[in-house]
Parts: C-alpha cells; sequence; structure tokens
C-alpha cells in the first residue's frame, strides 16, 4: 500500500538535549516545582539520571508506571500498533478497545466502559453519569454529589470542587457547583448531607493523595446501604488503588462492597496516558449518543497498551505476588518506623500502595531519600508514598529499606547537629 507521501524534503528535527542539564526552558509553565534531575533510560524499577547515577523508582511515575520501565511485553505491544493506526476517533469501532472493556467488565463488577486519557477526565464521566441517572429517573433536581475531607479527584474545574482542597480552588473564580464535603470515614455525617438535590456519593477506597489513608472497616459497606436506602449511585475513585495497586485488580474488591460507577486510570496504561469510566447497565443507560464524548479517549494505541497491561496483570498469580511482596514491604517499613522514630511515625496502606507519616517535614524526608537513590512521592498528611511498580520482588525491596535507613541516619545526624548549642556559647 502506498503512503502517499511523495515527498522528499528533508526533515528538520530538533536537537536532543541529554546531560548535562543546562538552564530550564523558560516557556514552560511554571505549575510544577520539578527537581533538577532528568532520566535518560529506565528498566524495570530502575532509572538512570542525567546526573549518572541509578535510581529505584518507588514513585513510578505516582503509581503510573504498573509494571516498570521499558517492560518489553508493552513496548512490543505499541510498537506493534504504531506500525499499524494511531488515530482513527470514535466515529468508527476501535475493535482493541471493545476487547479492553470485554475483559475489564468480565473481571469487575461493570457492565460498561468509557475510555478518556487520564483520572481527571474519567472522574469527569463518572460525574456526569451519576448525574444524568438522576436526570433520566425523573429526578433533575439531583445534581449535588457528597465527596470527602483530603480527597484527590483531578485538577478540572469539577474535579478540584469535588477535592474541596483550598489549594487548588484558590484563584479559579466561584467553585463549580454541587459538591459536599464531609469528614472520610465518617458515616454519620455522610448521612447527614443526604438531602433532595444529591444524586450521588464519591469515594476513594484508599485516599492517595490524602496521605494512603483506607476507609475504614464498614464504611464502604454502609455508604452502599445509605446509597439504596436514599436511591443514590455509589461513585469510587480508584485512579491511583485500582489496577493491581493493592494487590487485587480494584481496591474495593478487598471491601467486598461494589460501586455503580468506578474511575481508574494511571496503572491502566503502563505509562501510556489512559483512563476508563467504569459503570452498571442501569447506572450508564443515559449515556446515550451525544451526552459526552472524547477525541483522543480509546485511540488504537491506548487500547493496545491497556490490553498488554491486563495480559500481565491478570496473568494467573501476579496479583498473589503483589500482595506478598506489599507484605513483605510493610513489614520491613514498620522495622524501619521503630528503629527512626524521630524520623517516621507510622506505615498504613494496602499492597504496594503504602505511606510512611513523616516527623520531619515530608519534602525533607524525600530530598534525603532521593540523595540516597531512593525515588518516592509526597502526599497529604505528612506522608511520603511508596508506590514502586508491581513487579519489585524481594531484592529490590531490600535495597530500597537499606537507602531508606541510609537517609533515616542522615536526618537523625541533621536533627542532632541542629539540637547542639553552638560552640564556645
Amino acid at each position: 500500500m502506498s503512503s502517499g507521501n511523495t515527498s522528499t524534503a528533508k526533515i528538520e528535527t530538533a536537537p536532543a538535549t541529554g546531560a548535562p542539564l543546562g538552564a530550564p526552558s523558560a516557556h514552560l509553565f511554571r505549575t510544577f516545582a520539578r527537581v533538577d534531575l532528568a532520566f535518560e533510560r529506565g528498566e524495570g524499577a530502575w532509572l538512570e539520571g542525567s546526573d549518572g547515577r541509578r535510581y529505584l523508582d518507588f514513585g513510578a511515575g505516582i503509581a503510573v508506571n504498573a509494571l516498570g520501565h521499558a517492560h518489553p511485553h508493552l513496548v512490543a505491544a505499541l510498537q506493534e500498533q504504531a506500525a499499524k493506526v494511531w488515530h482513527v476517533s470514535n466515529l468508527y469501532r476501535i475493535p482493541d478497545g471493545e476487547r479492553l472493556a470485554d475483559r475489564l467488565t468480565a473481571a469487575s463488577f461493570a457492565d460498561r466502559v468509557f475510555f478518556t486519557n487520564s483520572g481527571a477526565e474519567a472522574l469527569e464521566a463518572a460525574i456526569k453519569t451519576a448525574r444524568h441517572y438522576q436526570f433520566a429517573e425523573g429526578r433533575p433536581e439531583r445534581f449535588r454529589i457528597i465527596t470527602f475531607e483530603g480527597a484527590f479527584h483531578g485538577r478540572t474545574l469539577a474535579t478540584i470542587a469535588a477535592g474541596g482542597q483550598e489549594k487548588y480552588l484558590e484563584g479559579f473564580g466561584p467553585k463549580v457547583e454541587g459538591f459536599d464535603q464531609v469528614p472520610y470515614g465518617d458515616l454519620a455525617a455522610a448521612e447527614k448531607a443526604i438531602g433532595p438535590e444529591t444524586a450521588a456519593i464519591l469515594v476513594e477506597p484508599i485516599q492517595g493523595e490524602g496521605g494512603i489513608r483506607p476507609a475504614p472497616a464498614g464504611f464502604l459497606k454502609g455508604l452502599r446501604a445509605l446509597c439504596e436506602k436514599h436511591g443514590l449511585l455509589l461513585v469510587y475513585d480508584e485512579v491511583q488503588c485500582g489496577m493491581g495497586r493493592t494487590g487485587k485488580l480494584f481496591g474495593y474488591e478487598w471491601s467486598g462492597v461494589a460501586p455503580d460507577v468506578l474511575a481508574t486510570a494511571k496503572g491502566i496504561g503502563g505509562g501510556f496516558p489512559l483512563g476508563a469510566c467504569l459503570a452498571t447497565d442501569a447506572a450508564a443507560a443515559s449515556m446515550t449518543p451525544g451526552t459526552h464524548g472524547t477525541t483522543f479517549g480509546g485511540n488504537p494505541l491506548a487500547m493496545a497498551v491497556g490490553n498488554a497491561v491486563l495480559d500481565v496483570v491478570l496473568a494467573p498469580g501476579f496479583l498473589d505476588e503483589v500482595v506478598d511482596t506489599g507484605l513483605l514491604l510493610k513489614q520491613r517499613l514498620a522495622s524501619v518506623v521503630d528503629s527512626h522514630p524521630r524520623v517516621f511515625e507510622l506505615v498504613r496502606g494496602e499492597g504496594l500502595m503504602l505511606g510512611l507519616k513523616c516527623k520531619p517535614p515530608a519534602g525533607e524526608v524525600m530530598a534525603a531519600l532521593r540523595t540516597e537513590g531512593l525515588l518516592t512521592v509526597a502526599a497529604g498528611d505528612n506522608v511520603v508514598r511508596l508506590l514502586p511498580p508491581l513487579t519489585v520482588r524481594g531484592g529490590e525491596v531490600a535495597e530500597a529499606i537499606e537507602r531508606m535507613e541510609a537517609a533515616a541516619l542522615h536526618i537523625e545526624a541533621a536533627l542532632d547537629a541542629a539540637a547542639r548549642p553552638e560552640s564556645g556559647s
């Protein structure tokens, strides 16, 4: 088949950057406080930095690189699809997307899937689905959604309103109407917030940015009962805790309490931009042509990679190994907490979604860990998140703990030095 492109003009390409790093570009939005470090290549849980050092990546791109860096099955799937077709839009059928939807629904509560490019978009789809469900049921006045303090649902105007955190809302005009925050884990407060305009309850089974805070025992079951009593939809945000991160395909499975709608992203694409909104037939019934859409969501490249991720995550025994490694890491972290009580307060979380609550500022602890070659992610409640690839095993856990012990010793030495009276005083 002819490509139709007969041009012989030379294609000019921008020069590669490469090490050493110069001054940061002045042409990017200044929305990120980036560390002065870039990475040349990666393999598994390891990254090679522009400074010539090797780093153990226990941040995984904020829980995105579920199978680590350069996983051969994902690389092959992307390369194969890239040589075929990248984008056709949702005006046409995309067979790999249909296959991925079939596999996700077969492995979960859901009957329907809407593919997006990100977690925020998946949440937008979930919010619209919940509101439109009530509209179609003859209750258009029901549009409000109960959410929880400490939540993070994305960066769009609607999702920052859903999260309710002032630091993300400030400066962007009136807060999008329709979200009522109550304390996380407080079932009585959630029930009290239900009114004639309430459409749904939106909750993270484990809060990620909020500080790796698992839902208290019985909380999700209680929310399910409230939804059934009042005719509401239960919506889960599993952007971070989904796709095997806790040792189950979805975090809610540990509770046995299924939602009506679920938003996921991050690990589902293993590093390729991909998100999904899953729903029951009943919840999604009114989402008919024209009610929602996306240009890039569900494109052939993303669908090829998403299927490749599921090939690995749903393989027999894979999630069992995540559980075992997560338990090992949690036990070793508990020992670090016991050994360094001036640095760490406690460890919490499930599977390979763990958090260390710190005594010094978490940012300082992260910097010390990075100096030792261990990459982590900050969270609320003064927590350092440990979100390694789901493929890590005992040897890399041992290496991470060794680097963590070294960082803790340096922090303690700095605390001791700061506490000493100045010589000669």
